[in-house]
């Protein structure tokens, strides 16, 4: 993945969330929320982590470089923590985690979008459904004009939803993971029955 306007980060406030979260505690789950945001920021980058091949750098926040995607790992964020699916051991997986956040400190924060996110097929469906109902209510209804509004909805969203995917992780379904700290690894079943390592992380207010 190399970084691009869409995935530039603006300079993100480590205490952003604990802020948040002291000025409005009284809203139920915003706890949750926030710490899943992070979750899934740290998820990206521990599977780019564990991709990586070659050479890193430090303390450059429009860091661009060449990253290795292994497409066998991939992983799933809770508000607890994060399952990882794929051949690593639980000592890998440790050291991708604490690396990754360490990274992040360093201000790598294009680490938290990932190309496989399931956001990306999310917005990439909703645009291409909104587009096609849209060409075709709005053209003529005999079959050529509603073919060529089909046609017309699928390019231009194929066109748009990388990018709008990418910027939908970046502000509404990730946030660099400051507060998180790693608890425990340890082998389970996900919900679905599927083997995994699950990474337990917690939650430290910043001040």
């Amino acid at each position: 993945m190399t970084t691009d306007s869409a995935t530039e980060f603006f300079t993100p406030q480590p205490t952003g969330d604990s802020d948040l979260l002291k000025q409005l505690s009284f809203l139920p789950g915003l706890k949750e929320m926030l710490m899943l945001r992070q979750v899934h920021a740290l998820e990206h980058a521990t599977v780019w982590i564990l991709s990586e091949t070659g050479k890193t750098g430090q303390n450059k926040a429009n860091f661009t470089p060449t990253r290795t995607d292994n497409e066998t790992l991939g992983g799933l964020s809770t508000e607890k923590g994060f399952y990882l699916y794929g051949e690593v051991s639980p000592k890998q997986l440790q050291r991708g985690v604490i690396k990754a956040l360490q990274r992040f400190r360093e201000g790598e924060w294009d680490l938290a979008i990932h190309p496989r996110c399931g956001t990306n097929a999310s917005v990439a469906l909703l645009l291409t459904t909104g587009l096609t109902l849209g060409s075709l209510i709005s053209l003529p209804k005999d079959p050529i004009s509603q073919l060529l509004g089909v046609g017309l909805g699928v390019s231009v969203a194929s066109s748009v939803a990388p990018d709008a995917g990418q910027w939908t992780q970046k502000y509404i379904t990730t946030a660099v993971p400051f507060n998180l700290e790693l608890e425990q690894i340890y082998q389970t079943l996900d919900v679905w029955g599927r083997s995994a390592n699950f990474v337990q992380l917690r939650w430290r207010n910043l001040q």
